[in-house]
């Protein structure tokens, strides 16, 4: 089947372009949000040559696993060619919004009575904010693990330090900083996006956060602590992304209330002006003052059980970390822990909780494997196919395929999957391993590891295969594998 006919029979069977109110490329997997979910035929999705895994999850978004590389090519062809609109846009020349926002928000407040739901609808929020960062976050993490790898082969003598070497050194250590350094920018960009404010407005709240004025401020009302910034009630970044993302919330509803009050003929030019002179004192003076306070508060939380004194602290926090990962990614609401890593990584200059969760995907590779040996078995030519093209993305960090194609649909294999990436967590709870960033996982994940965490964080990984296969081996009987 060529990608044409696949794009066409997946928009068929989500009941036609008009039944589709959104679709956007998730990496892996398309997330479409349709009209009325009655009207989708999920299960002949799933016998669809080319796609690996379907999710229906509530509120009508449906996520459809093509693999990395298919996604986006089917991406292309849906909206370019059959004409599906891309996740969010708005109008404000006539004071409307598109009918997926009016729907997203619809379908929030139907929920509201159901708290579950609720926040999985909040942290959602985050998710949809972080998820297209996740090309830039890969890149540079991969970047910056290099150009440190380089730079202690110069140090070692093993590269000359040469000019050529050094050119090539720092740019990788640019490509790293050039995001990961204005992340806050970029994270003001995709909130206002999700919030429905212009995201040039939004990225000027990110880059307000990083502006050294932000401690000039705090020493004219006596918040700034020379001798030890960390100290200070207001800094430069205090707050961090989470900060960013309130303070984008906060400029959305002025913005709104602002633009609906304003004359028409001055709305262009005043709107964005007041909607910032309102926001920008609320954001610097009590938003990022508390959310600073919150992020100290949380990365001192996570060390009292990261850096306990006790082995056994270590390793039961690592083991239940990675196990219980899986579900979050499941909901998608594993981008709701970036925030977490962010702290982290800006209060101790690395992330732990990170390669602890990188484990989840480790663990669903170990069982992909059993269930092939299995499959081979019983001779299930559909079940060994899927976990073949699923297996190389799941050992590179991509586990969606493995999820949604393998190990959900059978359900017992996404438990056992589980317990065996908790055993990659704990050791890697227990050695300290630490990365830089908090994306790649995987074999790729590698490279953002500090330099005397690499060796530890590739044994976890190790550890985390063997432990996913054996549990799956013997706990997921041959009749499972046959029948599905």
């Amino acid at each position: 089947m060529t990608n044409h006919e696949l794009a066409k029979q997946i928009v068929a069977l989500l009941g036609g372009t008009e039944n589709i109110l959104s679709a956007e490329n998730c990496m892996t997997r398309i997330r479409v949000h349709v009209r009325d979910g009655s009207k989708t035929d999920i299960k002949a999705m799933k016998q669809l040559e080319g796609v690996l895994g379907v999710m229906d999850n509530e509120d009508n978004y449906i996520q459809i696993v093509l693999g990395p590389g298919k996604v986006r090519n089917i991406m292309t062809i849906c909206t370019e060619e059959l004409g599906l609109k891309e996740a969010f846009s708005e109008d404000r020349g006539d004071k409307k919004v598109t009918e997926e926002w009016k729907a997203n928000k619809e379908a929030v407040k139907s929920g509201q009575s159901q708290s579950q739901k609720k926040l999985a609808s909040r942290v959602r929020v985050l998710a949809d904010i972080f998820t297209p960062m996740i090309p830039a976050f890969i890149a540079s993490g991969i970047s910056n693990g290099i150009g440190k790898i380089i730079g202690i082969l110069i140090t070692n003598g093993v590269l000359p330090e040469v000019m050529a070497v050094l050119v090539i050194q720092n740019i990788f250590v640019l490509i790293g900083n050039a995001f990961l350094s204005y992340m806050a920018i970029f994270t003001g960009v995709r909130s206002a996006k999700q919030f429905g404010v212009n995201e040039m407005l939004g990225g000027m709240i990110g880059a307000a956060s990083l502006n050294s004025v932000v401690n000039t401020i705090s020493q004219a009302v006596g918040w700034y602590d020379a001798e030890t910034v960390n100290n200070s009630i207001l800094s430069t970044n205090a707050g961090g992304i989470i900060g960013v993302v309130i303070g984008v919330w906060v400029l959305a509803k002025v913005e709104r209330w602002v633009h609906n009050h304003m004359l028409e003929v001055l709305d262009v030019s005043f709107t964005p002006l007041l909607s910032m002179v309102v926001t920008m004192p609320v954001f610097v003076l009590v938003i990022m003052p508390i959310t600073g306070y919150f992020s100290t508060l949380v990365a001192s939380f996570l060390n009292l059980f990261i850096y306990s004194a006790n082995p056994v602290v270590s390793v039961i926090t690592g083991y239940v970390l990675a196990a219980t990962f899986l579900p979050l990614v499941l909901l998608g609401l594993h981008r709701g822990l970036v925030p977490i890593y962010a702290i982290q990584i800006e209060n101790m200059g690395g992330t732990t909780l990170f390669p602890a969760v990188a484990m989840a995907g480790a663990g669903q590779v170990g069982a992909a494997i059993a269930l092939y040996i299995k499959a081979k078995q019983v001779k299930n030519e559909r079940l060994k196919g899927v976990i073949r093209g699923a297996l190389p993305a799941g050992v590179l960090g991509i586990g969606e395929p493995l999820i949604y194609g393998v190990t959900l649909p059978m359900m017992k294999p996404f438990i056992t999957a589980g317990l065996g990436a908790g055993f990659g967590g704990a050791w890697c709870m227990f050695r300290h391993v630490m990365s830089t960033a908090y994306s790649p996982s995987g074999l790729l994940g590698t490279t953002i590891m500090l330099p005397e965490c690499m060796l530890d964080f590739l044994i976890g990984l190790i550890i985390a295969y063997i432990a996913g296969a054996i549990i799956t081996y013997l706990f997921i009987p041959v009749e499972d594998v046959t029948n599905v």
